[in-house]
């Protein structure tokens, strides 16, 4: 009985979501009828008075509000401008090199930043003029601002991978150091897709202008910010000088200076930033508190155990299961965000991923490589949505024909660390996490 009302359950969050109620209230809703279903009111209001306290109480969680507001405050200081011109200087006189410097611009301010809808939103503002101005086509413009976008998710310091470590009880500062060479994969394989499509055709990204020496060499000076703003955040977490959260500490008040310094902090600024933070702090938060009603009903259905012991029943192959459950979330992917997919999923996901044998900080990767593919996949991809709305007269239709290649790159990534597990696992082994 349980388990078919997990089951319910769980379809019964998919429909709320699908018909536009906020994913918090979705989950909650369920969470707390189911929790009546399975047991009775003086438990529903037991679980409604400490789950949700239970839910944003941990210490760990303050990492949030500051990797927050620093990337709200390292957008206002200009650093994704600077980003860009730095890396259009050395390869934007190739073909498709603008679209190239915006994947790797949109690389470093995700390493700064953490979200992907903030990185896509921030430098479709900053690149899509000028990719217009020198010719490129909106199919490749646009494409590659929402494949970039999505590595805001991954390179660390990335919100999703400290929800993820959080729901898991794994350690951020390991899944960061994993996250780092996918990261840097994706990059390459999402300007290897830029090198093929104009190839192919030529006039969709024509080269641009040769930049000399002397001008690049100043436009690296004009990044030495966010170098050392990275340096200094990740850097210290791998080399245990920071805990996650002195780290995001840290990183908040840097950006606040740089911020400072560029003299970039009226008053106003500075109450849209702050707002900006609480406001999207606050709507992580209130989809925690959701999730913790949903998961509590979840465990209570019994349904994570259900799906272990049938699933391994079966006598499959790990990589066999593996594979269903990689396919579950690209095809959610279409229709649902990356948060929601995380919180809602992962209570019975996960068990089954550790039944049989996978490294937990190895599928969170995977995980966030998966999730993140959902961001730029037609009907809902989030980045594409996020562009269209920032950019003047640009037609949905014209994103999803440029984002394909895209989408090939992404897979590619997934079957090579599906592959090579190496690649995710050996550089939290030599930190030592």
């Amino acid at each position: 009985m349980g388990e078919y009302a997990g089951i319910l359950g769980f379809v019964g969050a998919l429909v709320l979501i699908a018909l536009r109620v906020p994913v918090a209230v979705s989950m909650g809703m369920v969470g707390i009828v189911g929790a009546a279903m399975l047991a009775d009111w003086n438990t529903v209001s037991f679980v409604l008075g400490n789950a949700p306290f239970q839910a944003v109480f941990p210490y760990s969680l303050s990492v949030v509000p500051l990797f927050v507001f620093m990337g709200v405050f390292a957008a206002r200081a200009g650093l994704s401008r600077n980003l860009y011109e730095g890396v259009y200087v050395f390869i934007g006189h190739r073909k498709g090199g603008l679209a190239m410097a915006t994947v790797g611009a949109c690389a470093a301010f995700g390493a700064i930043c953490g979200s992907s809808l903030a990185t896509a939103a921030t430098m479709s503002k900053v690149a899509m003029p000028e990719m217009r101005r020198h010719g490129y086509a909106d199919t490749l413009a646009s494409a590659s601002v929402a494949a970039g976008g999505t590595l805001g998710v991954l390179i660390p310091p990335s919100i999703i991978i400290i929800i993820y470590a959080l729901l898991t009880e794994q350690s951020i500062g390991a899944l960061f150091a994993a996250a780092l060479i996918p990261g840097l994969l994706g990059t390459a394989l999402y300007m290897a897709a830029v090198a093929v499509v104009v190839h192919r055709d030529p006039s969709l990204g024509p080269a641009g202008q040769r930049v000399a020496w002397g001008d690049r060499l100043r436009a690296l000076k004009r990044v030495w910010d966010v170098a050392l703003l990275f340096a200094v955040v990740i850097g210290g977490i791998y080399a245990g000088v920071f805990s996650p959260t002195e780290a995001a500490a840290v990183g908040a008040a840097g950006a606040f200076l740089f911020a400072l310094f560029r003299r970039q902090l009226t008053r106003r600024i500075m109450v849209e930033a702050l707002a900006e933070t609480a406001v999207t702090t606050g709507m992580i938060f209130l989809i925690l508190i959701g999730a913790a009603l949903f998961n509590y009903f979840i465990e209570a259905s019994r349904l994570p155990d259900l799906l272990v012991s049938g699933l391994t029943g079966l006598g499959w192959a790990p990589l066999a299961v593996l594979l269903v459950i990689l396919m579950f979330y690209l095809i959610l992917g279409c229709f649902m965000d990356a948060l929601s997919m995380i919180l809602l999923t992962v209570p019975f996901v996960f068990p089954i991923i550790v039944a049989i044998g996978y490294d937990p900080v190895w599928f969170g990767i995977l995980l966030v490589v998966v999730v993140e593919l959902g961001l730029i996949t037609p009907p809902i991809g989030m980045n594409l949505f996020v562009i269209q709305g920032t950019t003047p007269g640009l037609n949905l239709g014209t994103m999803v024909r440029g984002i394909v290649p895209f989408i090939v790159a992404d897979i590619v990534r997934v079957g090579i660390l599906v592959a090579f597990p190496a690649l995710v696992l050996w550089l939290p082994k030599a930190l030592g996490f």
